[in-house]
């Protein structure tokens, strides 16, 4: 069996391999898997800052409930207002001045009806994400079983197939398993192709002329553009 052959097949075998990996990587499993962990993920940050704002917004109200409160008393002091009329008090800055505070009460009325309902409808958007997110929580166990199962009979698939890559390897020069099991980390696949017309027969780059004439003596020169193992076909 030529070097070239030796290559071409353990990049085979390699190939039933990268399927079975690829078979659980985009499985229905693991795709509920991350979309359940993604889901829970967020919703934790959410529910941090919702709690968060629960307390900004309750220090707010407690503030507008003191500043009405003070209001409300400051305009209490006008009960007596006939009391002071009759002692000769100006009416018109007596006037004036309830209709200012009048004005104030009636903002901060709107501002902590404003505010409750803000209260209100953060509180229910904690309440209704929380039981999604615990409804999620407990989906996503499930996943993880489910995923957990496939992973161990992928895995049992891919030692069968790896034990056949480590006979095939030893026949094999270890700087070229090296330089292909990198190429594979970079997910170039497949990493060995023919050549075509003095071309790669993958990416349709022309090669050296120096890498013609190795091809031609039976050697495998790398592509210049995709860096793929290209061999005489």
């Amino acid at each position: 069996m030529s070097y070239v052959e030796k290559l071409l097949k353990y990049q085979e075998e390699d190939e039933k391999l990268l399927k079975v990996e690829r078979e659980l990587s985009n499985s229905p499993e693991r795709k509920n898997l991350v979309q359940a962990v993604n889901f829970v993920t967020k919703a934790t940050e959410k529910l941090e800052a919702l709690d968060g704002k629960a307390l900004s917004l309750e220090a707010t109200f407690k503030e507008l409930d003191e500043k009405y409160a003070e209001v409300a008393e400051t305009l209490a002091e006008f009960d007596n207002l006939e009391e002071l009329l009759e002692g000769g008090a100006d009416i018109s800055f007596y006037k004036k001045n309830i209709s200012q505070i009048t004005d104030k009460l009636k903002s901060l009325k709107q501002d902590i009806a404003a505010l409750n309902k803000a209260i209100k409808e953060s509180n229910e958007e904690f309440q209704n994400l929380y039981a999604k997110n615990r409804t999620m929580q407990k989906q996503g166990k499930e996943f993880q079983e489910t995923y957990e199962k496939l992973k161990a009979e992928k895995r049992k698939e891919s030692e069968i197939i790896k034990v056949e890559l480590s006979k095939l390897a030893q026949d094999i020069a270890p700087e070229v398993m090296q330089r292909y099991q990198m190429k594979r980390s970079e997910r170039i696949f497949p990493i060995l192709c023919p050549a075509k017309d003095g071309r790669c027969s993958k990416c349709g780059y022309e090669l050296s002329l120096a890498g013609k004439e190795k091809l031609s003596s039976g050697g495998v020169v790398e592509c210049d553009n995709c860096h793929r193992f290209v061999y005489k076909g």
